[in-house]
């Protein structure tokens, strides 16, 4: 909110990301001021900006002036939280000390210029090319987008306390969450600074919140720690709404939180980040056995349309390739205007590169994906840019990655490595430390095999079959009988 008020852009970024990310990150969008804890969990921020930032240690504590040859537009490091004061960072506390009525009049006269269409908010997407890109979102893309959905869920009727145990950084997070509530005077709760199933559960109890958010994962872990709540004696009655997303989600999971957390006004939402991020929703005047079995129905000022391999609209109940156009579409990708124009037409259609049908009643069904992107327990996951990043490990040749089922996690990274020839020294093992404060944990292959040349799928012009390889893949591992999050067998 003070961003967007100051006439500032903001730029959300993983917590996750090692320095090479962070670095790309910074410099893709000329980052010119970074607002960082110290550290947060098992992340040592300072340090990370230390290994990209090598004068930062030979600064002077409390003085925040960044000058750094690898990354020249970034001005300004402000530290929050505890032990903040060091070399090279402003103190949070003391820029705040600082604030008076000439700050204040700036500020007003800042504010009657900023314009509707001005780029607000840029939210990194995984990219690929191996790098994330940066979608970028107005001020009437994110307004329009939490307040249409707070009217399709009846927000804007009676109160209701929201927990939001998502991410700030994500689009669930902030604008389905935060940005959905401000805009129909709504109340949120954060449980924790990170995502924690049991502090979760304790704090809906406490709070008596009404509505609960999460990603199918999420509300996985939630539900093994139901029992353990009401052996403690704390309930969760209050709790009768909700929002999943984030990833597909299976029937059985939203028949749960149903029946079981008491979620019966539960409403499934799809979209990405460069749609602001929603373009699906449940109606809340269906009965919830039937709300659960898709993804919604398309927002209001929205428009979809199912398209096959030539780009021509299929009849409904046909499946192909689902595109979105509307007030809720991205400005484009930052300084990507070549990546801009590959996923979003002359006439503004995006391309969402999902596979989909619409029912004839207008329900959206998703069903699996034209991309090859990963779902991993709600982090979008691109196999090039773990790809690239093994390819540079002494000793291996090749590298393929792609997603396997996984029941808590929707999806797991797996990755295929064929080694040089005479290497005999690297294992799953050493390939998975390799990775270890490289690249995000998420990124991590769960599972590596190892493989000769002769073991890969090819097709004819020398590329790797991915669909055969996801198929042999869940034979070797065992999975054949563990299903995604996509509900495939039933569309």
């Amino acid at each position: 909110m003070a961003t967007a008020i100051g006439g500032f852009v903001q730029v959300n970024i993983n917590p996750s990301y090692q320095s090479e990310e962070l670095r790309f990150a910074l410099e893709k969008v000329a980052v010119r001021c970074l607002i960082t804890p110290r550290s947060h969990k098992k992340s040592n921020y300072y340090r990370t900006l230390k290994d990209i930032i090598p004068n930062l240690a030979s600064a002077k504590p409390g003085s925040g002036h960044v000058k750094c040859r690898n990354l020249p537009d970034l001005e300004h490091i402000v530290m929050f939280g505890e032990h903040n004061n060091v070399k090279g960072a402003w103190k949070y506390e003391d820029l705040m000390l600082g604030v008076g009525s000439t700050s204040e009049n700036r500020l007003k006269s800042i504010e009657e210029r900023i314009h509707v269409d001005d780029p607000v908010n840029i939210q990194y997407t995984s990219g690929t090319t191996g790098y994330p890109k940066g979608a970028t979102l107005t001020h009437h893309n994110l307004l329009n987008n939490s307040h249409f959905q707070g009217l399709r869920f009846m927000y804007d009727h009676g109160d209701h306390i929201i927990c939001i145990p998502n991410s700030l950084y994500h689009c669930f997070g902030s604008t389905m969450g935060v940005l959905n509530a401000l805009s129909h005077k709504q109340t949120t709760v954060f449980p924790d600074a990170g995502f924690n199933p049991l502090k979760t559960l304790e704090v809906v109890a406490k709070e008596h919140c009404t509505s609960l958010y999460g990603t199918p994962t999420m509300f996985i872990d939630i539900l093994q720690h139901l029992e353990e709540i009401k052996e403690r004696g704390l309930n969760v009655n209050s709790l009768n709404a909700g929002y999943i997303a984030g990833a597909p989600c299976p029937f059985a999971l939203c028949d749960r939180l149903v029946n079981e957390l008491g979620m019966r006004n539960l409403s499934v939402l799809y979209g990405s980040t460069e749609m602001s991020p929603v373009v699906t929703m449940s109606r809340l005047d269906h009965p919830p056995a039937e709300r659960i079995k898709n993804v919604g129905y398309v927002m209001d000022h929205v428009e979809l349309l199912v398209v096959d391999d030539e780009g021509q609209v299929v009849p409904r109940g046909t499946k192909g390739e689902l595109l979105s156009r509307g007030y809720c579409n991205m400005r484009g990708y930052y300084n990507d205007e070549q990546r801009t124009r590959k996923e979003v037409t002359p006439d503004r259609w995006y391309h969402t590169g999902d596979t989909a049908y619409i029912s004839d009643d207008g329900a959206t069904n998703i069903v699996g994906r034209t991309k090859d992107m990963i779902i991993r327990g709600g982090e979008n996951i691109y196999p090039t840019e773990i790809e690239q990043f093994l390819f540079k490990l002494r000793g291996v040749a090749d590298a393929q990655v792609i997603g396997v089922p996984d029941e808590r996690m929707g999806e797991a990274v797996c990755a295929w490595v064929r080694l040089r020839e005479g290497v005999t020294n690297i294992t799953p093992e050493t390939i998975k430390e390799a990775c270890k404060g490289k690249i995000a944990h998420y990124k991590i292959p769960q599972y590596v095999l190892i493989k000769k040349e002769a073991d890969f799928p090819w097709t004819a012009t020398g590329k790797v079959k991915k669909y055969e390889l996801r198929l042999m893949s869940k034979k070797e591992l065992g999975l054949e009988q563990v299903r995604t999050h996509f509900n495939e067998d039933d569309a």
